[in-house]
């Protein structure tokens, strides 16, 4: 067997489309672009978001929701799972980022009081449900609020 004797299989090959060569191709009078339209015209695009001139959806619906330029976002910690991770020492931003709880040890933190806590703990974050407030302070530890 040479190269030249290789060929695909059947049916593996199909024709190319040639549009507009008349009409023994197939294709031919109006090639495949049906009769008159927008799209059936020379050069014929238009935005996917394009209307036919139509108010757009997105001017016929109202605005909704507000975003305020000055809101406080905060990396929530569970209680259970500070107190957990950290053997000792205060749980502070720092040590809450050391111990993968949080991403930025700059950002604000906000402890909230899921589980337990069986030690007197030292809580220095910016902010702090009550319920973690009072299982930290039934426990013999301290809440400091950082501003």
């Amino acid at each position: 067997m040479h190269l030249g004797q290789i060929s695909p299989p059947e049916g593996g090959v199909k024709k190319r489309k040639r549009v507009g060569c008349g009409p023994g191709s197939g294709h031919g009078k109006t090639a495949c672009k049906g009769h008159k339209g927008q799209k059936a015209r020379a050069g014929a695009k238009h935005r996917a978001w394009f209307e036919g001139g139509q108010m757009p959806i997105q001017r016929r619906l109202p605005k909704i929701g507000f975003k305020p330029l000055e809101r406080k976002r905060y990396q929530i910690v569970n209680l259970s799972d500070a107190v957990e991770r950290i053997s000792d020492g205060p749980l502070t931003p720092d040590t809450l980022r050391a111990a993968g709880l949080i991403r930025d040890a700059g950002g604000r933190v906000k402890l909230l009081g899921d589980g337990q806590v069986g030690r007197a703990v030292e809580v220095r974050v910016h902010a702090i449900s009550a319920s973690a407030s009072a299982k930290v302070s039934e426990a013999g530890g301290k809440v400091e609020i950082i501003s």
